[in-house]
């Protein structure tokens, strides 16, 4: 990868041991804990930054903002020394961050928007944000594959809580802190609700986090769907010179995106999707960090053809500020279910989040005799989003509450930001600490469709000109019955996906020859199934130094 951070807890010595320091753009030390940083835009406003004068050594790797504006690095060293842990509440953004305290200590942000790796290896406890780097200071003895994680991963494309596929390899936990011996939680992610005008604190809080974002390195850009979350990027960088949209050119959402692009004076052009959409090559599965597929990275074939150098997108404006995750009450009308804009009074958390999260068994019967996969998948996908929703009961009293933050913790679109980040000078908009703060505060019965519609209105008048192309009236409501209707009435077409179609390009290209050659069996599977197994294979094959894994293995013990 290009943007790497890598620590031991130990001296300059036990770094060398372990990395080479010519990788790195630097490599700071104090008494407890050395740490590499690689980042093309280290030292620029906002982004990465180090500190190794007075006080304590500090890094904050990613981007992130002090109260004050100062440098994030020099800021967070002081206000460590005054306050401790405490100090990491005052940072806004979206990093890791390093401080050569006593003890020394790794924290994530709130939302653990970066994630952040360690391991226990004969050189001391060694900490990254490229799990595969991590993984190999440890001896290859003691990288043995840990089966329930990498059941989760074939069900649902995730794995889920503080865990990797690998035993020997964690993460620093959600909204928490590493140490030389431990972990721990810290209490910026806890849901906390009050009244207030909420669609006119959203549309203030968006304008305070455009404004923070404004001034990124060089040319900038926009991956721009038809939606309501890009486009708000678009509305909140007034210097975008270039929007850019995966799909087909005569698709509705790259004829409603080449509109809206348009309409803010920025140049549009298509990432015509082709092969490049589906394949999930070694170097494009190793931004799933092998907790995550590697599907999401949509425009990932396409980094040549992109000349910006800095990028901004809408990515978890749907999870933070409408509800992505939060279960909706249904009713069923001729076999379909069409949901109503508002929440399912008892919701089933598991169905809910197999539902989001790409949940498919079909695995137990493509490779009965041996499938990782339970004879009662449905089963284990409940025992194992209890056992994490037990571990996050601090942070919610509402299941809805609950149900959003699993998602949050879980997000499996991160993929998606991780590539641009490490290709681009990248902002994270969705992370501010303000809107994640209005997402604390807000009962989830308001972040819905609704309310970020009536703040776009008042952050940009005219930011809804053009509706999306499979919403196209102006409430939930409206929209849903829509939707139904073109789908059950003969005559009318149904609205076009946004996205392409993945399954029809992977059969076009023929990529079982080149995915799955001599594994007939599993050539029935659904295609992103297929990939997820490609995913899994490629990342084990990196993380654990031994080229002999294949499909099956995956699937089988």
């Amino acid at each position: 990868m290009r943007k790497e951070l890598f620590g031991v807890f130990g001296d300059r010595e036990a770094f060398d041991g372990l990395r080479a320091s010519e990788f790195f753009d630097r490599v700071v030390g104090g008494d407890g804990v050395t740490v590499g940083v690689r980042d093309c835009a280290l030292g620029y406003p906002g982004r990465s930054s180090v500190h190794a004068g007075d006080g304590h050594t500090c890094v904050v790797w990613g981007e992130a903002y002090a109260p004050d504006d100062s440098d994030a690095a020099a800021w967070l060293s002081q206000a460590y020394r005054d306050h401790g842990r405490a100090a990491f509440d005052g940072l806004n953004g979206s990093y890791v961050a390093v401080v050569d305290g006593d003890p020394p200590v790794v924290a994530v942000d709130q939302a653990r928007t970066w994630e952040c790796f360690y391991a226990d290896t004969p050189a001391g406890r060694v900490f990254g944000t490229d799990p595969a780097s991590v993984a190999g200071a440890l001896p290859q003895s003691d990288r043995a594959v840990l089966d329930e994680a990498l059941t989760e991963f074939v069900l649902l494309g995730v794995v889920l809580g503080d865990r990797t596929v690998l035993g020997g390899v964690d993460r620093v936990p959600f909204d928490g802190y590493l140490e030389p011996s431990g972990v721990g939680a810290l209490d910026r992610f806890v849901y906390d609700h009050r009244e207030f005008d909420y669609a006119a604190e959203l549309a203030d809080r968006l304008r305070a986090a455009f404004a923070r974002r404004q001034n990124l390195p060089g040319e900038s850009g926009v991956l721009l769907s038809a939606g309501y979350d890009s486009r708000t990027a678009l509305a909140g960088v007034p210097d975008v010179e270039t929007c850019y949209t995966v799909g087909q050119p005569d698709a509705d959402e790259v004829q409603v995106a080449r509109r809206i692009a348009d309409q803010y004076d920025a140049h549009h052009e298509t990432l015509v999707a082709d092969e490049r959409y589906v394949i999930t090559d070694p170097e494009t599965t190793q931004f799933g960090l092998g907790v995550k597929e590697s599907l999401h990275v949509h425009h990932g074939g396409h980094t040549d053809e992109m000349g910006v150098d800095s990028i901004y997108h809408g990515l978890l404006f749907d999870t933070f500020l409408r509800g992505y995750f939060l279960p909706l009450d249904a009713v069923e009308l001729f076999g379909r279910r069409l949901p109503r804009q508002r929440l399912e009074p008892e919701p089933d958390v598991a169905a809910t989040v197999a539902s989001k999260f790409g949940y498919h068994p079909e695995f137990a019967d493509a490779v009965p005799e041996c499938s990782r996969v339970p004879e009662d998948a449905m089963a284990f996908v409940r025992d194992a989003v209890d056992r994490e929703l037990e571990q996050l009961e601090d942070r919610y009293d509402s299941i809805h509450d609950g149900t959003a933050l699993f998602g949050i913790q879980n997000q499996p679109t991160m993929p998606f930001r991780l590539h641009l980040a490490d290709n681009f000078v990248e902002s994270f908009v969705a992370a501010d600490a303000g809107l994640v703060d209005w997402h604390l505060s807000t009962p989830p019965e308001h972040r819905n469709d609704e309310t970020y519609r009536e703040a776009l209105e008042q952050f940009d008048a005219d930011v809804l000109r053009h509706n999306p192309p499979d919403r196209p009236h102006s409430t939930y409501r409206r929209n849903q019955v829509s939707k139904f209707l073109h789908e059950i009435v003969p005559g009318l077409d149904p609205y076009q996906s946004p996205l392409p179609n993945r399954d029809e390009l992977y059969d076009r290209h023929d990529y079982d020859d080149e995915l799955l050659p001599g594994y007939g069996s599993l050539h029935g599977l659904p295609p992103r199934l297929k990939l997820r197994l490609n995913d899994a294979r490629n990342w084990l094959e990196l993380a654990t130094e031994d080229k002999s894994w294949t499909p099956r293995s995956v699937l089988c013990r």
